[in-house]
């Protein structure tokens, strides 16, 4: 079975950005975009992907969740760099932030993968639609992050890799875990809420009250709010949390709205970007330039032997298919 690999690229990057102190020949920091390249190249040794799909959360986020909710992952602190690094200004770092994404794509966009930046589309939605698309069909998928909003995704061919918790993680672990199968995961996190989105929910509703008082949850049948609604109306011993479920209905509607990936929040022109770009990528590996980068930025002492074997593969594999 052939492997997709899909990387949750901010989620990734800025935890390099705040954890590598890494600095270049001139004293910048790099720590974000070497320490990316570095985790990647973990990635594909211990992954071994055919194809790698890199998606980033670009400008504007989602219109859609923000038609929603004005508050969407509004309140969210400014992402510092590394503790070890505060020689720059609040202004500096933010220029700095940018132009190692900048560099990061920089050096991506001489590897074999496929690149994603939509303006004002999540990546979550990009990845859900990559994991659903026909072309991938029969393919195993693991979506790289630490993002809990993936969980809903698992299935028989789809997996999540967390990087920063060294776990992987599948629709059956998600179950032992939780009580709750992945199909039901957006409606139990939309009662539950996320506050790293600004997400209230129903209080003293969390996940383990979620899985105890609705045991059909684990189950594989996709339940909706409606199903929820009827057995807080029809148990027969109503507790205080089924009444504020039903007090808080349309909040729960509205978290749903933003939290469920199954159906991706994208518009038919951003489909047609998507799989655009799907088609035609050019799976090339310019190590020279590569190289030549990495010497600029003073890194090129760098063991990154296994990226590139793992890139040349990548290659190959692209070749074979067009044969």
């Amino acid at each position: 079975m052939k492997r997709l690999m899909l990387i949750d690229c901010m989620n990734i990057y800025l935890r390099s950005y705040i954890v590598d102190p890494s600095l270049s020949t001139n004293g910048a920091p790099i720590g974000g975009f070497k320490g990316f390249l570095k985790t990647l190249q973990k990635l594909c040794r211990e992954i071994k992907p055919d194809r790698v799909a890199i998606v980033w959360d670009c400008g504007g986020g989602s219109r859609k969740r923000k038609r929603i909710s004005k508050d969407y992952k509004s309140g969210r602190s400014p992402i510092r760099l590394n503790r070890e690094i505060r020689n720059l200004s609040l202004e500096e770092e933010r220029d700095n932030k940018v132009w190692q994404q900048i560099r990061l794509s920089d050096y991506l966009n001489l590897l074999p993968v496929i690149q994603y930046c939509i303006e004002d589309v999540e990546a979550d939605d990009i990845i859900s639609y990559l994991v659903q698309n026909k072309r991938h069909e029969g393919w195993q998928k693991i979506i790289v992050s630490s993002d809990k909003d993936f969980y809903q995704l698992c299935d028989d061919n789809t997996i999540i890799y967390r990087p920063t918790q060294k776990e992987v993680l599948n629709k059956y672990s998600i179950i032992e875990r939780y009580g709750i199968h992945p199909n039901n995961f957006a409606l139990a996190r939309s009662i539950a809420g996320d506050p790293s989105d600004n997400l209230p929910g129903v209080r003293g509703a969390g996940l383990k009250t979620i899985s105890k008082r609705f045991a059909f949850m684990k189950e594989s049948e996709d339940y909706l709010i409606r199903d929820i609604v009827k057995e807080c109306e029809q148990t027969e011993k109503p507790l205080l949390v089924h009444s504020r479920i039903l007090d808080n209905v349309d909040l729960i509607k509205k978290n749903y709205s933003l939290m469920q990936l199954y159906s991706p929040s994208l518009s038919p022109t951003v489909k047609s970007k998507v799989n655009y770009a799907l088609e035609n990528a050019e799976m090339e590996l310019n190590l020279t330039e590569f190289r030549k980068m990495m010497l600029e930025d003073g890194f090129a002492e760098w063991d990154n032997v296994d990226l590139i074997s793992s890139m040349r593969k990548i290659v190959a594999s692209s070749d074979s298919d067009v044969t």
